[in-house]
């Protein structure tokens, strides 16, 4: 997966542009727009008072000069701050269908990130292993969006350890302003993460955005496969062939994934779930929707 020339990087990322801009272009175009509150309200314009307006907003000199009662009027502030905080420890690379996990959140980013350079907002980026990989202030444009993509593509992990409680201590500490923050991981931490990231989704409009492989979920019968964990080099050998084994492995995903769902709406944030055999457009389209008709309710 990781290509070393230059010109093969900027080839790859440019085919992820096009791709993922011409879905943008024809799915997300209105979608993106309306389904994220902008910053606050700025002022828009003055207009002659009508019966049921708010007494509050009326612009009491203006009235005077014109002999009439006018209030004042606001539209909300669109510009937002869009922060991806993606997980790069060794589980990422991990791909039993076309690509790797860690390839089809660089996809899935590339259309969020088109859709906010397309709608005027900025895109930041903080990369986490068990430390600190990479943070990118969020700022305008096709080049921030450019440069997100290649970090996350071919960024060399100092560690193959990941951390979810470090990755939310330190965007807590380093975003000052409200951000719609997409925060990608398989969310297969031991650690207590939940009041950190609890923190993050009242100041934020955190989405936990989990991304894992078909065979997280469910195992294969494909008789006996030697498994290693990413991250801690642990090794083990199991007979995949065993009904009984595929049921377990499959039961105790299923309960992880039902009480994960809970922890994260106690937490406040919204959870979308890719899996790699499944269409992601489909999935943020659904997303979208969902979250578009709430606002609107």
């Amino acid at each position: 997966m990781l290509l070393k020339s230059p010109s093969e990087i900027l080839r790859h990322i440019r085919r992820l542009e096009i791709r993922t801009k011409n879905v943008v272009n024809e799915i997300f175009a209105g979608e993106y727009h309306s389904s994220f509150r902008g910053q606050g309200l700025e002022f828009s314009e003055v207009r002659e008072y009508q019966p049921g307006d708010n007494y509050r907003h009326i612009d009491w000199n203006v009235s005077a000069r014109l002999g009439a009662p006018y209030i004042k009027q606001y539209q909300e502030t669109r510009e937002l701050k869009v922060v991806f905080i993606v997980d790069i420890s060794a589980s990422q690379y991990l791909g039993t269908k076309a690509a790797l996990k860690i390839e089809r959140i660089a996809e899935i980013v590339a259309t969020l990130a088109f859709s906010a350079v397309a709608n005027g907002d900025q895109c930041g980026l903080i990369m986490y292993s068990d430390t600190l990989e990479k943070f990118l202030p969020p700022r305008r444009g096709r080049n921030r969006a450019l440069e997100i993509l290649r970090e996350i593509l071919y960024h060399q992990p100092l560690s193959k350890g990941g951390s979810l409680l470090h990755a939310c201590e330190y965007a807590g500490k380093i975003l000052k302003k409200r951000s719609v923050i997409f925060l990608f991981s398989d969310f297969l931490d031991d650690e207590d993460y939940e009041k950190q990231m609890a923190i993050l989704a009242r100041k934020h409009d955190l989405i936990a955005m989990q991304v894992l492989d078909d065979s997280e979920l469910e195992l294969p019968s494909a008789g006996i496969l030697r498994v290693q964990d990413a991250e801690s080099g642990r090794t083990l050998y199991i007979n995949s062939n065993s009904q009984e084994l595929r049921n377990t492995y499959k039961a105790k995903s299923q309960l992880f994934q039902k009480a994960l769902e809970e922890r994260l709406q106690g937490m406040g944030c919204d959870h979308i779930f890719f899996q790699s055999s499944e269409s992601y457009v489909k999935t943020l389209r659904r997303f979208f929707f969902l979250r578009t008709k709430g606002r609107q309710r």
